[in-house]
């Protein structure tokens, strides 16, 4: 296993940091901090609707007019237990949660909350819960489930995993103002409650589904119950996927930090590459599968263990494949390792083994499913050998991480020669669609 790297982020402008200062000390801020946009108004609900404990897939399962209805008929209980009070959401410690109409991928999340004895919160990113709120007290009686280690962290993530606990008891008193800094890329979550920091870059499990990451979108949700709990300066900074890569907010380890990479393709012409060269062709400045041909496509110099990166852009019903210590010759997918690169939407795959869809290890290991972008978009991704060890990352989230060496071979039908080599040759294998290519980089581990 490679050591997880904590993400990077922007850190707030200096103006911001003086105004939630400030905002502790003056009341509610009336302008949300540079970079940020306000979640609420400080008049209405306009832009919430409500939601309790239930998976977020019924909402997106629903018609325009569906779900319009949905959120219309929602409000009648949020009137019940929600209202507005100087610039304050106010709950009663019932009745559904506030939910934004809208849905968020990767975010930095800014907001204050004062709560009451016995109350129980929280706040569900993406539609998930969540970022614990607790009555820390003895007399609260939820220290036998984790209330006397303080507010902040991913309580519903699994016993012992990283995150479930904040690191320490940052709770003010009752009758003040507490502060969350949040930040969400990929399945990673850090969480900042007053001024310090409780969870330090954890994945957020998937309460609805554990055996799948965390949506790649969903709406943020202020929970409640048992309590009175009231929220300020709710603000909100979408933190935006820069061609394709993590830029400065993403993990290391998810291309993020490009120390030591060597770029292999020049964006204009197929130096450095040999194999299928007629297959292929450079069309201002990405690197193409032509329609109908393809192959295999090899980068000059054999590769132990790496990490690769790139970008690509899928047509409809699109399949390509990255070789990975192929000696040149013949099918990757079984004389080396292939790794898919394919539309899991289309209807012509709907059928496939769990080992064919994208990032999968042709044959061997299955990579989770629901994070490909739409078609005609660019992606990212990032694979990771080291050994045996496979590791790969699509637009911010592992969607495999496999010990092959691991495996019990006697139960799979065909086993890939890569299992018994340790270099090679690593590159693009078409099979006839014009997928894309762009920012193609390596670096030897």
């Amino acid at each position: 296993m490679t050591q997880k790297k904590p993400m990077r982020y922007l850190p707030l402008s200096a103006a911001a940091l003086l105004a939630l200062v400030a905002t502790a000390k003056s009341g509610p801020l009336k302008d949300p901090p540079e970079g940020f946009t306000a979640l609420f108004n400080g008049k209405d609900f306009s832009g919430w609707f409500g939601h309790g404990t239930q998976d977020p897939r019924v909402l997106w399962k629903m018609s325009p007019e569906q779900l319009a209805a949905h959120k219309k008929k929602t409000l009648e209980d949020i009137n019940k237990h929600w209202r507005v009070e100087d610039g304050e959401l106010v709950n009663d410690g019932r009745g559904l949660y506030l939910t934004t109409d809208k849905d968020y991928g990767d975010f930095e999340l800014l907001l204050e909350y004062k709560t009451v004895a016995k109350a129980d919160s929280g706040i569900y990113l993406r539609g998930v819960p969540q970022v614990q709120i607790w009555d820390t007290t003895k007399e609260g009686g939820k220290w036998n489930i984790g209330a006397d280690k303080g507010s902040g962290g991913l309580w519903n993530n699994s016993k012992g995993a990283p995150g479930k606990d904040p690191s320490k008891l940052m709770d003010k008193p009752f009758g003040e103002w507490n502060s969350f800094r949040i930040i969400m890329v990929g399945e990673r979550v850090t969480v900042y409650l007053n001024g310090e920091k409780v969870v330090d870059d954890a994945v957020m499990e998937n309460f609805f589904d554990r055996k799948i990451p965390i949506f790649e979108k969903g709406p943020i949700q202020l929970q409640t119950h048992g309590g009175e709990i009231r929220w300020r300066n709710v603000f909100i900074r979408e933190i935006p996927k820069k061609g394709g890569a993590r830029g400065a907010e993403g993990p290391k380890g998810a291309a993020g930090d490009e120390g030591g990479f060597t770029t292999l393709f020049n964006g204009k012409d197929l130096t450095g590459w040999h194999g299928s060269t007629g297959g292929y062709e450079v069309i201002d400045g990405v690197l193409a599968c032509k329609k109908g041909s393809g192959g295999q496509l090899y980068a000059d110099g054999e590769y132990t263990d790496f990490v690769f990166r790139f970008d690509f852009k899928l047509t409809p019903g699109g399949n390509n494949g990255i070789a990975v210590r192929s000696t040149g010759k013949g099918d990757p997918a079984w004389e080396a390792f292939e790794l898919q690169i394919l539309d899991n939407t289309a209807d012509k795959y709907a059928k496939l083994q769990p080992y064919q869809y994208h990032g999968s290890v042709y044959g061997l290991a299955a990579a989770k499913r629901g994070f490909l972008k739409p078609v005609g978009e660019w992606n990212s991704q990032e694979i990771m050998f080291k050994g045996q060890h496979v590791k790969v990352t699509l637009n911010g989230t592992v969607i495999l991480d496999q010990d092959l060496g691991a495996l019990d071979l006697s139960k799979v039908k065909r086993v890939p020669k890569g299992m018994e080599r340790s270099s090679g040759f690593i590159g693009f294998a078409g099979h006839g669609d014009p997928v894309q290519f762009r920012n193609v980089r390596i670096k030897k581990l």
